[in-house]
């Protein structure tokens, strides 16, 4: 019940960032990805500093500068780029291709070796994304779909480098998500007004939708995802992904009014499958290379022998 728990509490995050495209399109101002992405982080970064009064030690600086920069520097300018040129829901599908980029990197520097079972869920996954895709190709635009990518492959190698470093001792996942917010907002800050120049004027309309940004689609939801990162393996946790496209893509067909097609219901119905799929952990996990395998039979007497080494009972 407690993973069962996590693993919802998590979901919550990328079900949240299914809605970033619409409020993107609906509510933010024209042609400034930049300016969103900045506005979207600092603020909320700020905010949990405040909140949680600690800021990082030793290592820790230049860690915390590489995760802001990866899950948050890269991706949201890259992620807002995406939306501005594509349909709300079809840029949300691309990154759902993430589980693959997750896996593969979690081989490498994690060794959580992909089973059978976790490539063909992520083949799923993609597979489910491109009948989503395919179906609106005459809409897609070449540099939204590679905004869209990379801002996958960003977010993909920061989940695995939280996964691998972890949190200081004392420290929470509040005050990670606070350090990454605001370093990745400082970092998009200096280029958003070189390539944009000063800040727009906003509306009530804008302040609205930029305050939820900050607020629940921000500080709350990437919590949720750093917390859960620490409590579930990196591909468990991104496998959660593709509840953000398949909300985006339910956003827009009800309240944009973007059509789908039985096709596409059935891509989301696959990718709906595979985020499922990818939270069955295997029964037994694979034994590193010239380590036998314990039997359940030998672990038991291990922990007998352990108690009566400290002078536990033995039952």
């Amino acid at each position: 019940m407690k993973r069962a728990s996590t693993v919802l509490f998590t979901a919550l995050a990328p079900v949240s960032w299914g809605s970033t495209y619409a409020v993107t399109t609906e509510f933010m101002p024209a042609d400034r990805p930049l300016f969103t992405g900045l506005m979207r982080a600092l603020p909320a970064g700020v905010a949990l500093l405040a909140l949680t009064r600690v800021l990082p030690r030793g290592a820790w600086w230049w860690k915390a500068a590489t995760l802001g920069a990866l899950n948050i520097g890269a991706f949201f300018p890259l992620l807002f780029l995406s939306a501005y040129r594509l349909p709300g829901g079809m840029a949300a599908v691309v990154g759902s291709v993430g589980p693959l980029f997750v896996a593969g990197l979690a081989a490498l520097l994690l060794g959580e070796r992909p089973t059978p079972r976790t490539l063909l869920t992520g083949i799923a996954a993609a597979f489910g994304v491109s009948l989503v895709v395919l179906r609106a190709a005459s809409a897609l635009d070449l540099v939204g779909v590679l905004a869209a990518l990379a801002s996958t492959a960003s977010m993909a190698t920061g989940t695995v480098m939280t996964k691998r470093w972890g949190r200081p001792e004392g420290v929470g996942p509040l005050a990670l998500t606070g350090w990454q917010l605001t370093a990745g907002g400082l970092l998009i800050a200096p280029v958003a007004l070189l390539v944009e120049g000063a800040p727009p004027a906003l509306d009530g309309r804008n302040i609205a939708g930029y305050v939820y940004m900050a607020l629940a689609n921000t500080a709350v939801a990437y919590w949720l995802w750093f917390r859960g990162i620490g409590r579930l393996t990196a591909t468990q946790v991104t496998f959660l992904g593709p509840l953000s496209p398949l909300t985006a893509a339910v956003i827009g067909w009800a309240a944009l009014g973007q059509a789908l097609t039985p096709v596409q219901l059935v891509g989301m119905a696959i990718a709906f499958g595979a985020t499922l799929a990818g939270q069955v952990r295997p029964r037994t996990s694979a034994a590193a290379p010239g380590v036998p395998r314990i039997s359940s039979v030998e672990r038991g007497i291990q922990r007998i022998r352990s108690r009566r080494r400290v002078g536990w009972p033995s039952a």
